[in-house]
Order: structure tokens, then sequence, then C-alpha cells
């Protein structure tokens, strides 16, 4: 076997598999390896073993050997944001927490609007050095795949600048960005028709332009009083089934209806939940969509967070995502977020780390990522500890010593 690497010796590997998609888990289902090494081939995991057992079996592989103690945790996916953009929010920020309603901002010159506007304005070269900021710094938190929505664009034109722009930090950096079209996002300020027009419009020139160039295979739609209604997506939603579009929807943040939707159209995921009612709870979990907490927004907005423990228990999958946003979510730590909801709605461990990983991978529809077993993607971090447990214990503060992406060490907090 040629290009092997094996990196260990490893404490603990938290391996992520043989767990439930949906429903609760206890922390006594994790499995734990203890003193372990984990072999690659290419960009793949060949073998995870006792690492003095794959060091006499494999003699050629290029061993990666660690001194001290550290965990292993498959690489994080945050599966919900929003890191293409142009401008701040801050000005937001700082009146919203001084008492200002959403309509007192947006008159100011602020809100989506303001994003919106500076995103136009900006060059697509300035938009991808923003964005590989950005993603640099999910991956010093140990995020492997991102996932990225336009949005604010809201044009055609413009749509399609924030979609090459991602298309192209994809290629330039070592994460996997998985773009998904968001021109729903709401109906622009300067379009002078209706919702129902415009989302026509969108649906018979964006998406073909979206497959041709190979741009993204999602579409995302925010269902809201604010934006759009159930109604007037379904005809979008059904065009975007019917081209073979993933379907993902922003839904039950400060009304419901949404969840409805995705359920309807059978999305991967329905993201936010903030309002949703015991009814919207029961059908989702009825159903085999993803429920993705952002518990980002919930602390930027000063909001409930969402009902995961009641997700959870009425047999719902649930994933964890930021939202990193300009707007809601701008501090964009997944870690830090997924540990503090857990906190709040009192989840284990493992549900925590299930949701930043194989749950949040079918949230994405990823197969080949989201816990460490043969055949997967070999894309891990380190954190330099005996004892796993101490990750969420210092909700965020706690960082990885080294992220691998398929099969490179790509990150290494002390080179």
């Amino acid at each position: 076997m040629e290009n092997l690497k094996l990196i260990g010796p490893i404490k603990q590997v938290v391996s992520m598999t043989g767990l439930s998609l949906k429903g609760p888990i206890s922390d006594s289902e994790l499995v734990v390896m203890e003193d372990a090494g984990i072999l690659i081939q290419d960009e793949k995991i060949i073998a995870i073993a006792k690492f003095e057992t794959l060091l006499v079996s494999y003699k050629k592989a290029k061993v990666y050997r660690l001194e001290g103690d550290h965990v292993c945790f498959p690489g994080f996916i945050d599966a919900h944001t929003h890191i293409c953009f142009g401008g701040s929010r801050a000005n937001d920020y700082a009146m919203r927490n001084a008492g200002k309603s959403y309509l007192e901002i947006a008159k100011s010159g602020g809100g989506i609007w303001d994003t919106v506007t500076r995103t136009r304005t900006a060059s697509k070269e300035l938009l991808a050095k923003k964005t590989i900021k950005r993603v640099k710094q999910h991956l010093k938190n140990g995020v492997t795949t991102i996932e990225v929505k336009s949005g604010y664009g809201l044009s055609i034109a413009e749509e399609l600048k924030m979609l090459r722009t991602i298309k192209e930090v994809n290629s330039a950096t070592p994460l996997d960005l998985i773009p998904t079209c968001l021109a729903a996002h709401m109906l622009p300020r300067d379009y002078s028709g209706t919702a129902e027009a415009y989302l026509k419009e969108i649906s018979l020139t964006l998406f073909p332009k979206l497959k041709e160039e190979k741009l993204s295979n999602r579409i995302d739609a925010f269902i809201e009083e604010s934006a759009f209604s159930p109604e007037q997506i379904t005809p979008y939603f059904q065009k975007a089934k019917e081209a073979g579009f993933d379907i993902t929807v922003h839904a039950d943040q400060f009304s419901t209806g949404g969840s409805a939707i995705a359920v309807k159209f059978k999305a991967l995921s329905a993201d936010h939940l903030e309002a949703s009612t015991p009814r919207e709870i029961a059908f989702l979990a009825k159903s085999n969509v993803i429920a993705t907490a952002l518990p980002g927004a919930s602390l930027g907005l000063g909001c409930n967070f969402t009902p995961a423990r009641k997700i959870l228990d009425a047999g719902g999958a649930l994933a964890i995502a930021s939202d990193h946003n300009p707007g809601s979510a701008p501090m964009g730590d997944l870690l830090m977020q997924a540990s503090v909801l857990g906190t709040f709605e009192k989840l284990t461990n493992a549900e925590v780390l299930a949701g930043i990983t194989f749950r949040a991978a079918a949230a994405l529809n990823l197969k080949d990522r989201g816990m460490l077993k043969k055949g997967m993607l070999a894309d891990f971090s380190l954190f330099h500890t005996n004892n796993y447990k101490e990750v969420l214990y210092n909700q965020g503060s706690f960082k990885p010593c080294m992220v691998w992406k398929k099969g490179k060490n790509i990150y290494n907090k002390h080179s």
C-alpha cells in the first residue's frame, strides 16, 4: 500500500460511529478508542486501531508521532453560514442592544438591505478575500466543512457574483465549502414587481445557470412574515425539486409555517426553529428533515434558543450550526455556540457532538464525513488533553491544536 500515513498515539479517538441519526443519545453510547492511531491512505481513513498495533503492521507508513496526550474528533461541520458578504452591521448590533426595533434599524439605513448594498458594491476579489479570512477563522475552531449561502445579492447578476466567489474560494482553500443559493432571502427593495414575479424570474433564469456552471445544487428560502410566505414559496420549491435541487429552509425563526413546507418538500433541513411549537416539533420528528439549531442567532438577537431538547425527545434529528452572518450571528464560533446550546437545552456531550459532526453531514447530504471509520474522509481535529469532555466543558475557549483535512495536516497551532 502506498501513500500511507499513521498519526498517533492518540489518547482518545471519539469516532461518532454506531449512533442513531434521530432522537436522544446518551454519553455512554459514544465509542471512545484509547491509545489509538489513525491510518490514512491519500484522502481516506484505512484503519483506526491501537497505535502500536498499526505501527507494527504498517512499517512502510509515514509516522506522525504525537507528543503528549491528545483527543481526536471528526472534523466539525458547520451546516449553515452566510460568510460571503460585504460590510459590517456593528451599528445594528449597538442599536438593537439599546432597544431599537428591527423596523427602526432598517429605517435608519441598517438591516439586511445594508448588507445587500455593501455586498453588491464589493468587488469579487474583495468578497473572496473577506470570505477566505472567515474560512480560516472556522478552520482554527476545528471546522473542516462549511455550508455557505448566497442571498446578499438578490438579483440574477449579484447572486451569480456571490456563488462564483464561493466556488473560487472553495478552490483556493483546503476546506470544503458547500454552496447554497438563497436568492429567496427577501424581496429586493429595488425590485418593482411582486414577490411571485421575483421568485418566478429567479427560478426561470438563475436555476439553469446554477446547473450550467455547477455553482450550487441546493436551494434555500426564508419563510417568514418579513420575507416570503409558504404560499409564495410553494411554486418556487416545486420548480427547484423538478430541476433536481436539494431543498433547505429558513423556518420558524419568528413565526411558524416554514417547517411545514420543509416537511412537505422533503427538505434536507429546516433551520432556526426558535418559534416552533409542539405541533411543529411533532411533525418534524416524524419526518426525515434534519432540524438545525442556530444558537449564534439566538445569542446575537437575545432571543430564545431552538427547542433542541424537545426536538430530540420527540425523536427528531438535531444538527447545530453557527449561522455566521453580519446581522444576527457575527461571532461565527461553532464550538462555543454548540457548547452554550448544550448548557441551556440540557444536551448530552454526545448530542452536541453529533449535532456538529454526522448529523450536520446529513443536513448537507454528505455521506463521506462526520465520523471516523474506514472509508471516510480523513477529516479530524486534535485537542491537547487526555479527556474529550474538557472540550465542551470549556465552552469554546479550548481550541484544537491540529486539524487534518482529506489526509493532510492543514493547521498546526504550534507551527
